[in-house]
């Protein structure tokens, strides 16, 4: 996939640095770390370049108009990482681009590579379709865990037939939110 990918791009127009020779070849240790260089016009004209290659590939879109920024972005699909090259005055000159491309990616980086991700509450890893298909979740950090849960509702039953984590003596000891407040208290029924 990685080096389909890369092939498509260069059969478009875009230029690679640091790829290997070009043999597609199956070997995953074999994938080179390759930026992929092409125009405005160039990224524009053709789909393929707006794919996402899965491996270490960037895409590096040159542009000497401004307005080209928003061109670009609107063409795009969801991604989940894009990186801004600017200095602050510029991100504040070029705000509309920024509101654009908030809605387009799950992670903007400002002068920064989009590196492995760190695991942590406000790490959020995901985007718009087709990154993601649900840009509710995460696949990273502690929100992650919404997408491996299958929230259940038990109404109206006795203390006895729940779960221990939703017992009212909460035998687990789990924080838990009871009234809108967090606690390990055990619940007391009037």
């Amino acid at each position: 996939s990685f080096h389909l990918g890369v092939a498509r791009a260069m059969h478009v127009g875009a230029s690679a640095h640091g790829a290997d020779d070009g043999t597609m070849r199956v070997d995953l240790a074999r994938m080179s770390p390759t930026l992929l260089t092409v125009d405005a016009d160039t990224f524009l004209a053709h789909h393929e370049l707006r794919d996402e290659i899965f491996g270490p590939v960037s895409v590096l879109v040159g542009t000497h108009e401004p307005a080209d920024f928003e061109r670009i972005v609107d063409a795009m699909d969801g991604q989940l990482t894009a990186t801004v090259f600017a200095t602050p005055d510029e991100l504040v000159q070029h705000a509309s681009f920024l509101r654009k491309l908030e809605r387009k990616v799950g992670r903007i980086v400002f002068n920064g590579v989009p590196t492995g991700v760190e695991v942590s509450p406000a790490m959020h890893h995901g985007g718009p379709y087709p990154a993601s298909t649900d840009v509710r979740t995460t696949s990273i950090g502690t929100a992650s865990i919404a997408r491996f849960a299958r929230p259940v509702c038990y109404q109206g039953f006795p203390d006895a037939a729940l779960p221990d984590a939703l017992r009212d003596a909460n035998p687990l000891g789990m924080w838990r939110m009871i009234d809108g407040a967090m606690t390990r208290d055990a619940v007391v029924r009037p």
